[in-house]
């Protein structure tokens, strides 16, 4: 039998189908040295995490990454409170996010409600150790929110009940917008916790009357908000009115008191929602008009007169004359002297004569904390 020849042809294709045969062994190198690199890399990252506590990546992404994406999957994740307060919202967000409420009256949950204390300081509460035992064993039935100097660093302990209870902060200035700016600040950060139905501003001179449990009782029974709103005829209070605020303002319905009140969470809800007299305030009652005198007197006494009760719970004492009111030290801290703050007042409690008319007192100097002390557990009920 003859040899079959090859033509040039065919040559040239069997040269090409065989070729490729080489390929596939550079390819397995290639591999064979991603694997030896990635198994070196798997090594070395659980050595790391072993011997230096360095955390494995792969893990740490994966941990991030169900962090990020998780879910609402009950009404609990609705209305449980921020677990932290301090937030990177604008004044605008924050205001915008407090004033949506549940439009259906009845909740379907056991709601427990809470008192929000809000104190609007400039730094330390010196007083604080008072409030500790005020608060103490009422944990379930209070919030407690602060707003300082935005660059103050309160330095409570894990153990207090202010301990990181701070709120986001700006400067705010006696008598300016940027006051009335501070206590918006503070109902709408206590406004995202639904449990709180009821908002106390205070001081850091600011000391509590009763024990808890009646100034709880006071509050949840009381049908009216606690907002001061007279009519001043003096150049201190009908001339400081502009009228350049009219229409939405006039001068038959501008309201003077002082700026320390005690609402529920309706009247909460509509202070900081108001975009219609704020920025009549902002421009128009400047200096010798001190806004946290008017801007929520007057806005109420147009907005809601039939739900506040035309005066505050907080005592305060105005008799030495001044642009302020009275601060008491250690030597005025008596036992006659608390007796006639507690003793001997007439107001209106839901329409009718009480005797029961303060549930806390203003100002009260840093001196005056230990015979507060003192006399708290047997004149005050708590302590």
């Amino acid at each position: 039998m003859q040899a079959r020849v090859l033509t040039i042809e065919e040559g040239k294709d069997l040269s090409q189908r065989t070729q490729p045969r080489v390929f596939p062994m550079r390819v397995l190198k290639v591999l064979g040295f991603l694997a030896t690199l990635g198994i070196c890399f798997f090594i070395a990252s659980m050595y790391m995490t072993q011997y230096y506590g360095i955390p494995n990546v792969v893990s740490q992404a994966r941990s991030s990454f169900q962090v990020c994406w998780e879910e609402p999957r009950d009404l609990q994740w609705w209305i449980k409170p921020p677990s932290k307060l301090l937030h990177n919202m604008t004044d605008e967000e924050l205001f915008w996010r407090a004033s949506m409420e549940p439009q259906v009256e009845k909740y379907p949950f056991k709601r427990v409600r809470k008192v929000a204390f809000m104190f609007l300081t400039i730094g330390p509460l010196p007083l604080s150790p008072l409030w500790e035992k005020y608060f103490k064993g009422h944990e379930r039935r209070y919030s407690i929110y602060i707003h300082s100097l935005p660059n103050y660093k309160a330095d409570f302990p894990e153990s207090s009940v202010f301990y990181r209870r701070q709120i986001p902060s700006q400067v705010s200035e006696w008598g300016k917008m940027s006051m009335c700016d501070a206590e918006r600040r503070l109902l709408a950060n206590a406004l995202l916790d639904i449990s709180n139905e009821w908002f106390v501003l205070l001081s850091e001179a600011c000391i509590p009357l009763y024990p808890f449990s009646i100034t709880y009782r006071y509050l949840m029974r009381s049908r009216f908000s606690y907002v001061g709103a007279f009519d001043d005829p003096s150049p201190h209070g009908r001339g400081r009115y502009d009228p350049n605020m009219a229409p939405e303002v006039d001068i038959s319905l501008w309201r003077k008191a002082s700026q320390w009140f005690e609402v529920n969470r309706e009247l909460a809800v509509i202070i900081i929602k108001d975009t219609k007299f704020y920025p009549k305030f902002k421009e128009f009652c400047k200096p010798d008009c001190y806004v946290d005198e008017h801007y929520f007197p007057t806005m109420l006494t147009i907005e809601t007169p039939h739900k506040i009760a035309n005066r505050t719970i907080t005592w305060v004492d105005w008799s030495r004359g001044g642009a302020h009111p009275a601060t008491f030290g250690k030597a005025d801290i008596t036992e006659s002297f608390l007796k006639t703050i507690i003793e001997g007042q007439t107001c209106l409690f839901n329409g009718q004569k009480s005797n029961l008319c303060y549930m806390f007192a203003r100002k009260f100097a840093p001196s005056a904390l230990e015979p507060l002390l003192q006399l708290a557990p047997d004149l005050l009920g708590y302590g």
